[in-house]
């Protein structure tokens, strides 16, 4: 790509990435409709039963069949994995990394053919697609890097303070073995790619398994990891019921760690199971977010506005890291609502391979049903909605999942600001102060990213006291969205998150390894 695309330069793009994601739109096209395998030792493997993917934008389009793993795939792949670990951790750091580097070449080379299966499978518009494509990349280079920078964690320690002997002592870090990666809907390359990326460089295998919703990302970063040359077993790849095949995964006895993106509830049962055990075994997991952002007196209110609307209704509010929740100061509050509304209006709706349209579909029936479910509740308990609350059911919209995005206003015990709703749907409050904004920020059981637009001597009291992993002050791109590997880290506090570690940071790759203590007397 001609320039550095993230998700904070991603809004003003060279005109030739338009050109060539449209060509790759068209190749995208022509592959739909076929049966894909999932990935075991590396070769290809059909399973008994599959399940056909729609395109969320037409539903009459089918992206393709993919197979429902049961449990002989489960242990096929968890066999393989187990295979393969040994003379995976025994390939020295340098091989490893030259091979997750191939990886991100591959999926760099392949970027633009990557953004236009996500776009079709998942809703995103061209620019979300292509940086989730970049992103995933990014991470199997990253990771690569902090390896080797890190000299694969191996440490010496000062010898004991022996006269009659001498006593060498060295830390290590060592893998654990087989690996379970659970991604969710939303981000399926990236967060299935990061954390793969993460346990292989460690020198772990993999078995990863694709959310129902959208099993073609998963496959086809299987394809480059497979192209890329990685050992048969190293990387395996299931798609099927979260319920069934994910329970097996992680109650599998060769399961040594996980990773698992998605909801609190999901992600605290699968703490509880592998703490359950004969012994407990890691569980990095990231659990959502109910995301707030406080607006000051001292805000530059365009700023503002801008930021908000990015990441409230950017790719329908299906991110973790989604505004949820505004806390205007009562001073500012009208002339911010109304930009807000001005903004809302003017967003391109629509099929999201097309470059006028910012808003594709919602990705699933449920998130569609739960949409109208949520906007009914706003008219109630003293709720009301000041823009949206809309179905999109006219013309060619009525073959997919489109919504309008929603603002609202509620008195603070009305039940959604608690519900992590996961779809473009805005709530907000007018404060009396800042601390009154703070607390209301601080409340619940959620701390993932926090935004904030003020006066620049107010940004140290909202880093001081905000309880979330990640902040953003004063940022335009995005109020609580955005973060990149290399750039921002990203983890939660509270119930989003149960390391205190984040990803991409520089902490992250030590939770795929166990320390040994070595001491030798000579």
């Amino acid at each position: 790509m001609s320039f550095k695309l993230t998700y904070a330069t991603m809004f003003e793009p060279p005109a030739a990435l338009h050109a060539r994601y449209e060509e790759a739109v068209q190749r995208a096209r022509a592959r739909l409709g076929a049966r894909h395998f999932l990935f075991i030792d590396g070769e290809d493997r059909a399973a008994a039963r599959h399940f056909t993917k729609t395109n969320p934008a037409d539903t009459s389009q089918i992206i393709g069949e993919f197979p429902a793993a049961g449990t002989d795939e489960v242990e096929a792949a968890m066999a393989a994995a187990a295979r393969a670990w040994p003379a995976w951790r025994a390939l020295p750091r340098g091989e490893r990394a030259r091979l997750l580097r191939g990886v991100a070449a591959l999926i760099e080379e392949r970027v633009y053919d990557l953004a236009a299966a996500l776009t079709l499978e998942v809703g995103k518009n061209r620019m979300e697609a292509l940086g989730e494509a970049q992103e995933t990349a990014d991470f199997f280079r990253l990771y690569a890097e902090d390896f080797e920078r890190a000299a694969g964690f191996d440490r010496p320690l000062p010898d004991d303070p022996l006269v009659s002997h001498a006593s060498h002592n060295r830390s290590v870090l060592k893998p654990y073995g087989p690996w379970v990666v659970i991604a969710p809907f939303n981000f399926p390359l990236a967060l299935a790619g990061g954390p793969s990326a993460a346990a292989l460089i460690t020198g772990n295998t993999v078995v990863l398994k694709g959310a129902t919703a959208t099993p073609l990302a998963g496959r086809l970063l299987a394809d480059c990891i497979r192209d890329a040359g990685l050992p048969a077993g190293v990387f395996n790849y299931l798609s099927g019921p979260g319920d069934s095949v994910g329970g097996a995964l992680i109650e599998h006895r060769h399961t040594a760690g996980a990773t698992f993106t998605g909801s609190y509830e999901v992600g605290m049962r699968i703490l509880r199971t592998l703490q359950a055990g004969a012994y407990p075994r890691p569980c990095i997991a990231e659990m959502g977010g109910k995301n707030p952002c406080i607006v000051t007196a001292g805000a530059d209110l365009e700023r503002a506005a801008t930021g908000i609307i990015r990441s409230a209704f950017g790719m329908g509010g299906q991110k973790c890291s989604a505004l949820s929740r505004l806390y205007v100061h009562e001073s500012v509050a009208d002339a911010l609502l109304e930009r807000l509304q001005t903004q809302m209006a003017a967003v391109g709706i629509g099929d999201p391979t097309e470059r006028a349209h910012w808003l594709g579909p919602v990705t699933t029936r449920s998130a569609f049903d739960n949409y109208q479910r949520y906007c009914a509740q706003l008219g109630q308990q003293g709720a009301r909605i000041l823009s949206g609350g809309e179905t999109l059911q006219e013309g060619r919209l009525a073959r997919g999942f489109y919504v309008r995005p929603t603002l609202a206003s509620a008195p603070l015990e009305h039940a959604l600001w608690s519900e992590e709703m996961f779809l473009p749907i805005l709530m907000a409050h007018r404060v009396r102060s800042n601390d009154e904004a703070m607390t209301l920020a601080n409340r619940g059981p959620l701390g993932l990213t926090a935004g904030f637009y003020g006066a620049p001597e107010e940004i140290p009291w909202f880093n001081e006291n905000i309880e979330a992993g990640v902040t953003y002050a004063n940022r335009p791109q995005g109020a609580t969205t955005g973060a990149w590997p290399g750039y921002q880290a990203f983890g939660g506090w509270k119930g989003s998150g149960s390391t205190g570690k984040a990803i991409g940071s520089f902490y992250y790759l030590p939770q795929y390894l166990r320390e040994q203590s070595q001491t030798i007397v000579e």
